[in-house]
C-alpha cells in the first residue's frame, strides 16, 4: 500500500445539545459552509419533533437515526471475470453515516413549506420505523438477504 490511511478528524459537539450525533448531522445537512444556518433549521426541526410528538425533541432524533442504520449492506467483488454482490456487515461509522444520508436525501424530498418540517417529519417517520429512510434499509436488507449464496466470497 503507497499512501497511508487517512486520519480520523474529531469534531466537536453541538453547542445546544452538547451532542456529538447533531454536530455530525449538521455537517451532513450543511450546504455551502452554511453551517449556522443548517444549525438554526436543525434546531428548529428537533423542536417541531418536541411539538409534534410530545417526547423530548434529542430522544426523538436519536431513535430515528437508530432506526434507519442498515446492519448488512452489499458490496461488489469481482472473481474471475464475474461481479458478484457479496453480503457485509456494515462498519459502526459507515451505519451512522449511511442513516444520517438516507434521513437529509429523503427528507429533503418531502413536500412540506419548509425544510425543518421536512426535516421534522422524516424524524418522526422513522422514529416509527416508517417513512423513506426506513424503506431504503429494508431493500439494503432484502438486497443482501436475496444474495445470501455469495456470502461465501466475503473478503
Amino acid at each position: 500500500m503507497r499512501k497511508k490511511r487517512a486520519e480520523k478528524r474529531f469534531i466537536k459537539p453541538d453547542p445546544k445539545f452538547n451532542d456529538l450525533t447533531v454536530a455530525k448531522f449538521i455537517n451532513i445537512m450543511m450546504y455551502d459552509g452554511k453551517k449556522s444556518v443548517t444549525r438554526k433549521m436543525i434546531y428548529e426541526a428537533i423542536d417541531l419533533v418536541e411539538q409534534r410528538s410530545k417526547k423530548p425533541g434529542l430522544e426523538v432524533f436519536k431513535k430515528a437515526i437508530s432506526n434507519a442504520q442498515p446492519l448488512i449492506e452489499v458490496r461488489s467483488r469481482r472473481v474471475g471475470g464475474a461481479t458478484y454482490q457479496v453480503p457485509m456487515e456494515v462498519r459502526p461509522e459507515r451505519r451512522l453515516a449511511l442513516a444520517m444520508r438516507w434521513i437529509r436525501t429523503y427528507s429533503r424530498d418531502r413536500n412540506e413549506k419548509s425544510m425543518a418540517a421536512k426535516l421534522a417529519s422524516e424524524l418522526l417517520a422513522a422514529s416509527n420505523n416508517e417513512g423513506s429512510a426506513i424503506k431504503k434499509k429494508e431493500d439494503t436488507h432484502k438486497m443482501a438477504e436475496a444474495n445470501k449464496a455469495f456470502a461465501h466470497f466475503k473478503w
